[in-house]
């Protein structure tokens, strides 16, 4: 199988999958509005749902454009269990608009930050997953990939995960703290230098830590 079926089908399950997301930000039919001030009290009480579908929609374009790398950029050749580890990413990536609509309406509990959180986490796990296949299987042919690359790819993946991570841990304490580290991990992966502030930050640490 070439990669273009693949990619056509990613590109047509993301775009079915943001669009969806928008359908959540409507003013219930049951209020009834007369006059300015109800309508802008009734948008601002949507203010959790339009930040839950900004953050959603934003972590969906950095999957989709990590997606495009990995398999119409690195990977020339599709197997049995690249296909399977697609499905599986697209399986979690359909359910974006549930997690975030729990998020959008329910963002005062904890129970919806773990929801999302988890999701997020089980989305970038699959993603490294499919990354490493890629790289590094016998079975899929790519271009000679430089470490840099790998590298700094590992850290554009694996950096929302850890994100998402520590705002389930942080949802028993601040839940405010746990929105603020997903907004982070989503302006993390937008910028095109995160990758190398996050070096700078480590080399930081390396330099300024006591030695054994």
């Amino acid at each position: 199988m070439k990669p273009l079926r693949l990619e056509e089908l990613s590109d047509g399950i993301f775009a079915i999958v943001m669009t969806i997301l928008v359908f959540e930000l409507k003013i219930p039919q049951s209020i009834i509005i007369f006059n300015n001030s109800e309508l802008w009290v009734a948008i601002k009480n949507l203010a959790p749902s339009i930040i839950s579908y900004v953050l959603s929609f934003t972590l969906l374009f950095t999957y989709w454009r990590a997606h495009h790398f990995f398999i119409s950029v690195y990977a020339k050749n599709i197997d049995i269990k690249l296909t399977n580890l697609n499905a599986l990413f697209f399986l979690l990536i359909g359910l974006v608009p549930f997690s975030a609509s729990v998020l959008g309406r329910f963002h005062q509990t904890g129970l919806a930050i773990i929801i999302f959180g988890t999701h997020i986490a089980l989305i970038g796990l699959c993603l490294y997953w499919m990354r490493n296949y890629v790289f590094f299987s016998d079975q899929i042919k790519n271009p000679e990939i430089p470490k840099r690359e790998i590298h700094g790819s590992t850290v554009r993946t694996l950096v929302p995960v850890v994100f998402a991570l520590i705002a389930i841990i942080l949802s028993f304490y601040n839940r405010n703290l746990s929105l603020a580290l997903f907004s982070l991990a989503v302006i993390f992966n937008i910028l095109p230098s995160s990758t190398k502030i996050f070096n700078k930050i480590l080399k930081f640490f390396n330099v300024h830590s006591p030695e054994l």
